[in-house]
């Protein structure tokens, strides 16, 4: 098993991305990984390499560009803000990494799968409905305000796991986005799990929320369901190896 950071460009701006897989590999499926608005820190990594470990090429894609990472709110909304409000620069960076992976010949570009969690759970829905055409995207304790539903863009299947305690993502914002999905007839699932806040999935979520009073918590059992869930997500889209 190989993991490794790697640097690519847009323009100016060098990313540092992060691959994990098996270099033996003659061609596996892609899941591409995209961070929290923290950036391309561990938590993500580990995801990358827990997925590779299935058997999949994961690449983790460095949103912000040069591996920049925040250690504070303030820090991680001044980073995340721009991809939120101009979706067109998000999918830049998201398109670099896939015209990177074309360079791995271990990697099978025509099964690729994006996640996200928190602004990457964002980021991979409004790749996915601007256009992007993925197998499938999965959002993890993601914001759901994001573009509207289009039916000549939207290919992807989307699934949604969704912390039904998550006071970031208010009930009027998921039933919108459940709206506008069920209006265009999207290919999407929407999982809610009890008693689980925003970014439940990771384990550092309970000692950040303390410490900057945010309300954030890691919850196992939402973890281990999301991830079961998203295990038959890929298994449906036939992504296993």
């Amino acid at each position: 098993m190989r993991s490794e950071t790697i640097s690519y460009r847009l323009g100016e701006v060098e990313m540092k991305g992060f691959a994990s897989y098996d270099a033996n590999f003659k061609k596996r499926p892609v899941i591409l990984v995209v961070h929290e608005w923290w950036g391309l820190n561990d938590y993500a990594k580990k995801r990358a390499e827990q997925l590779s470990k299935l058997g999949y090429f994961v690449f983790a894609v460095d949103m912000y560009g040069e591996g920049k990472t925040a250690d504070n709110p303030k820090d991680a909304g001044a980073m995340a803000m721009p991809f939120y409000s101009d979706p067109d620069m998000a999918n830049e960076r998201i398109w670099a990494a896939l015209e990177k992976i074309k360079s791995y010949p271990q990697a099978d570009l025509n099964k690729v799968v994006a996640i996200g969690y928190c602004f990457g759970g964002s980021m991979v829905l409004n790749a996915a409905k601007s256009g992007i055409d993925f197998k499938g995207v999965v959002s993890f304790h993601g914001g759901l305000a994001g573009l509207p539903a289009d039916k000549s863009k939207l290919k992807s299947k989307v699934l949604v796991c969704h912390g039904a305690a998550d006071q970031f993502v208010p009930d009027e914002e998921v039933a919108r986005f459940k709206r506008e999905m069920d209006s265009i007839g999207a290919d999407y699932t929407f999982k809610s799990y009890a008693d689980a806040t925003h970014a439940f999935t990771n384990p550092d979520a309970t000692e950040n929320g303390k410490k900057f009073n945010l309300p954030i918590a890691y919850n196992k059992k939402a973890d281990e369901d999301s991830w079961k869930d998203f295990m038959a997500f890929l298994k449906e889209l036939k992504m296993e190896n």
